[in-house]
């Protein structure tokens, strides 16, 4: 179904239509599965690149800050390709060649990479381990090798320590991409306000993303402009920006999703071990920040009192900024 949109006549007029109607540029889209494996990296990377090969007259893979511009002026759209994991050579022999990889994924064209995804590994602490144990002494020179080739290290995922770490020692912009604010709500996956600052503070930014269990409260694009409003009085309008953390789901794949076989029950899921959380999604929260209500978000900003240059810059400029400074 990674394929299909592109594939598939139906569903490929309804990406465009989708996309076209979201107004939306550019975006940062996930290439890499969760992990450091090269290859299992490679695979979700190898499809997107062949999807950009067949969308090429309406979307394609972005490489240079230039590129966000050169589509807006031709009508087109582009993707910046993003990872889940820091690709790792895992023989642990060396540290250069152990970070050989972070080199190679850039020419294929990834741009941003998670320093963890939920658990821990060599790099630091995952969101979702209890001990916050912070960055490692390797993590600090894999984030070395992504300032020096032209990658944005992404906290998202991170812990709170490893994500403070990582803002204090990068030479480069940090981001949490896709992310709340743990002041409107606690929860695994928020940054709390010395975290938010050590990222901004690195010249980054948090982008809030649109899942109502992060969000809390009602769950809802009230919710979701409550955060952008919380880091705007706080930080700054330079600090935030979007990280929907959803995607356009074609309704043919919708349809097929439901009809799936569940997993077997016997057979424990890896993401058992993540944090319980007990808040209850309804359809009317996930329509309300759907992906393609990009437009009400705007509208929303306007709502509450601010200026277009805050908005702007909400809406795609700070991210533009911080493409300018890293890659």
């Amino acid at each position: 179904t990674m394929t299909r949109f592109a594939t598939d006549a139906v569903q490929q007029q309804e990406f465009r239509d989708a996309w076209r109607a979201s107004g939306v540029t550019c975006v940062f889209n996930n290439a890499g599965q969760e992990g450091q494996d090269p290859l299992r990296l490679l695979k979700r990377l190898a499809r997107h690149t062949y999807t950009t090969d067949l969308l090429r007259g309406f979307v394609f893979k972005a490489a240079v800050p230039e590129d966000v511009l050169t589509a807006k002026e031709e009508g087109r759209h582009c993707y910046y390709l993003t990872g889940n994991g820091v690709p790792l050579t895992q023989q642990w022999i060396s540290v250069e060649d152990e970070l050989r990889y972070v080199r190679i994924f850039y020419q294929l064209g990834i741009r941003m990479m998670h320093l963890t995804y939920q658990r821990r590994n060599m790099i630091g602490d995952g969101c979702g381990e209890k001990s916050d144990a912070g960055l490692s002494d390797f993590g600090r020179r894999a984030i070395a090798e992504m300032n020096r080739v032209g990658i944005i290290p992404d906290c998202a995922h991170s812990g709170w320590k490893t994500s403070l770490e990582a803002a204090q020692t990068s030479s480069r912009p940090v981001v949490a991409s896709h992310s709340t604010c743990e002041a409107l709500h606690t929860h695994f996956r928020s940054k709390p306000d010395y975290v938010i600052k050590a990222i901004v503070d690195s010249g980054g930014y948090i982008g809030i993303c649109c899942i109502p269990r992060f969000l809390g409260g009602r769950g809802d694009i009230q919710a979701f402009l409550d955060h952008i409003d919380y880091v705007i009085k706080k930080f700054g309008p330079d600090a935030v920006a979007i990280g929907t953390d959803v995607a356009y789901m074609p309704q043919e794949n919708a349809a097929t999703d439901v009809k799936m076989p569940k997993r077997n029950k016997q057979r424990e899921a890896f993401r058992s071990l993540w944090p319980h959380d007990p808040f209850k999604t309804t359809r009317e929260m996930n329509e309300s920040i759907a992906w393609t209500n990009w437009p009400l978000y705007t509208v929303g900003l306007v709502q509450r009192g601010h200026s277009d240059e805050v908005i702007r810059k909400v809406l795609g400029g700070n991210v533009q900024r911080v493409i300018q400074a890293s890659i």
